[in-house]
Parts: structure tokens; sequence; C-alpha cells
């Protein structure tokens, strides 16, 4: 099996048509014919997700964030990136990322995580008016267990995420049915949000001026970047293995939040 053939098994689903102009999902290190006999999947590409790769063999690493966001005019080691790729390079370690095209795709990322928190009958948040609303980012859904106390409901998703903390606007909803939410920056589609009735919006990123802008209107609730996309693993996980069920591909222990807490 070759990288290529790897990266047309998750841009079948993902295409990399999906991504935004700023990102450089697909291919970032290494050749398309590569021979793979391992994969590790990780949030990040990091030293020691790198470090992890070579202790398990693995050849290519799918990472959900790219490690390359910007061109490199030279690879000296000056910074994380340059010393990474060199690394890799050195190693024989292909880096492939599925970043803003995983998260748009129909079904994607945030269909998984709401998934995982219990909504049903979910729709995308934000569709895409290019392909007719096929894509898109984020979704809203009821909670399937019925209403709860809004608190409780963060409480639940602080435990299931793992959230060292979550910053929450006035909690103006006593109770909470109806959930927006999209996986990593979400801050763009709080509107979409009050828009679409739900009671609740998560994402991450939000800044101080974000928290005053639901008026009263609807709750925003900012869980964490990492702990929002950390299952991009998981969906990568099933894109691969539904297809290569024998295939090696490992699930990193080492891709961790860069974000620590203090409480």
């Amino acid at each position: 099996m070759k990288v290529k053939d790897i990266a047309a098994l998750i841009e079948a689903f993902a295409p990399l048509s999906l991504q935004e102009e700023y990102d450089n999902s697909g291919l970032n290190v290494g050749s398309p014919e590569q021979e793979v006999t391992g994969i590790l999947l990780c949030v990040d590409v990091t030293d020691e997700t790198v470090d992890e790769a070579l202790a398990v063999g693995a050849d290519l690493i799918v990472s959900h964030h790219p490690l390359l966001f910007h061109p490199l005019k030279r690879i000296v080691g000056a910074d994380a990136p340059q010393r990474i790729a060199a690394r890799c390079i050195v190693s024989g370690i292909s880096l492939y990322a599925a970043h803003t095209n995983l998260d748009s795709a129909p079904g994607g990322l945030s269909f998984v995580l709401g998934k995982k928190l219990g909504l049903r009958d979910m729709r995308t948040l934000a569709p895409r008016s290019a392909d007719g609303g096929a894509s898109g980012y984020g979704v809203v859904g009821s909670l399937a267990d019925g209403p709860m106390p809004t608190l409780d409901f963060l409480e639940r998703v602080r435990r299931q995420l793992r959230c060292g903390a979550i910053r929450y606007s006035a909690p103006c909803r006593r109770t909470v049915h109806r959930v927006a939410l999209s996986t990593g920056s979400g801050a763009s589609f709080i509107d979409d949000a009050i828009a679409s009735g739900a009671d609740l919006y998560m994402a991450a990123d939000f800044k101080y001026n974000d928290f005053y802008r639901p008026d009263g209107r609807i709750v925003i609730a900012d869980v964490g970047h990492f702990e929002s996309e950390y299952c991009a693993m998981a969906l990568l996980y099933d894109i691969i293995t539904k297809k290569f069920a024998n295939f090696a591909v490992h699930r990193s222990e080492r891709s961790v939040n860069p974000v620590n807490y203090s409480v």
C-alpha cells in the first residue's frame, strides 16, 4: 500500500476541494509513491508524535492539523515545523493532514462530536452554498434524552470531553434541549447558532467580546480547541479501517493538549 492509496481513501470522504484557502490539507511531507506499512493518527504533529510513530513502526502520520501552514524558505531547524519536517524526511515518515476539509465534509467532524454528546436529528449548522448545502460547518440537533439544566449539560460535556475548564456566557437559558456546535474555532458561526433556535452553542477560541454577542438569546460555551477536535482520530480511524481492516493503524497516545489549566 502507498501513501496515495491512503490519501485517496481520506479524500473520498473529505475532498481537498472543501478546504479553506488558508489551509494546507493533503500531503505535507513525503512522496505519494512511498510504501506504507503503518499509520499513526494524531491531532497535531509534534516531536512526541514523531517519536511515537518511530516506536510503533509507522511510516505515515495522518494528522488533523497540518504541520506546515506557511511556506518554508529554508529547513535549518530554526523552529518546530522546520525541525519536525526535517526529522520526518530523514526518518522516511510521510505527513498527511485532513483539516478544514474533514471539518466541512458531509458527516464530518462536528457530526462525530454531536453523536458523542448525544445529539439526534442533526443537520449542518452553516451549509456551503457552493454545493447546495451538501457540505458545511457545525451541526445543530436535539438532546436525545430530552431537556436538562444548562449547567448540568455543561458539566456532562466537561467530563465527556475531558475539558480542563469551560468558559461560558450568562446562562440565560435555564435548560438546554436544542444544541449547536462546531469543532475548533467557531466564533464566526454564533449568528448561525442563534438563527437555528439552539439554546446553547459550543465551540472554541471565543474572544472576550464574543461572550456579549448572545445578548440573552443563547448560551455560548468555549470547550477548548483540542478538546473539541480530539475526535478527529476516531473519524480518521473509521475511514481507513473500514477499507483496510487489517492494516496497522495506531491512534496516538501522545497527542496531547498544548493548553494547560490552573483551576
